[in-house]
């Protein structure tokens, strides 16, 4: 099934301010349109594709569609791609020290959807996650709102609205931590041993983009110090298992059977502004 396509112009608008709530096609962001749902009935509801997002993601936002009873504006960066983008750089890779594929593919395609108008970007940051930093812009007509820090909605709350709506959780929360591009290098190597797993193919595209320049000696890859190549290896799968496993194991707090989601998100780092939860 086919995505819809981009609409990068700012909506006509005929309420001042603009109501705008961006979706990450994760739990959290998911459940804040939900929880909003009916208390600003002008909200505008996005989603900034890169067009290297999981299947999965997708079609937890068709699904999202339906409960919200208004379309989702799929927004794109015009005029380039990420391939675009990667060639400029000569293959440079995208990482936490340079995250110019959030600025570009999700950033800047949602200020200019906004344009001049002035708009208020809800937020889908919870109460006890005071760490997280999402997307604030510094557009002096952008200001950023809380509703689940304002009225204290913790993760168990986004659990229950997720559950109520009969939504539930996107399917890749059993292999991963985080909505986002499928090779997102903030992923964990077990996360990337669950894309193998589930997607092959995706694991295969991610791995090509991996470069070694035997001018400068240099080698690109998504996991700092491996490449997706070595960390495929039958025996290293086993020892990313193994190890992950001993940590869930020392976690006292964790439950038997716990999700792995659950797991991953208590060790991920700070994903980016945008893309993740």
């Amino acid at each position: 099934m086919s995505t819809p396509q981009p609409a990068n112009e700012p909506a006509p608008s005929t309420h001042l301010p603009r109501h705008i709530l961006s979706l990450s096609g994760g739990k959290d962001s998911t459940a804040l349109a939900l929880y909003m749902k009916g208390k600003v009935p002008e909200m505008e509801y996005v989603f900034c594709d890169t067009d290297k997002e999981l299947p999965e993601t997708y079609e937890y936002l068709r699904k999202l569609t339906v409960h919200l009873g208004k379309p989702i504006v799929y927004l794109k960066a015009e005029g380039y791609n990420f391939d675009d983008l990667l060639d400029r750089r000569n293959g440079y890779l995208p990482s936490p020290q340079a995250r110019w594929c959030t600025e570009l593919l999700k950033i800047k395609p949602f200020e200019k959807y906004v344009g001049d108008d002035q708009v208020i970007s809800y937020i889908g940051i919870r109460a006890d996650e005071p760490h997280r930093k999402g997307y604030i812009s510094t557009k002096p007509n952008i200001k950023a709102r809380f509703p689940f820090i304002e009225d204290g909605i913790r993760h168990a709350d986004v659990i229950k609205i997720l559950k109520q709506t009969k939504l539930g959780l996107p399917q890749y929360y059993e292999w991963r931590s985080r909505s986002g591009c499928y090779f997102c290098f903030y992923q964990q190597r077990r996360e990337w041993v669950g894309l193998l797993e589930n997607h092959p193919d995706l694991f295969e595209l991610a791995k090509q983009y991996e470069k070694y320049d035997p001018i400068t000696k240099q080698h690109y890859t998504w996991v700092d110090g491996e490449s997706l190549e070595d960390l495929a290896r039958p025996e290293r799968i086993k020892e990313i298992k193994e190890e992950f496993e001993r940590k869930q194991k020392e976690r006292a707090s964790f439950k038997p059977n716990t999700p792995l989601h659950t797991v991953f998100a208590a060790e991920a780092t700070t994903g980016c502004a945008m893309c993740a939860f």
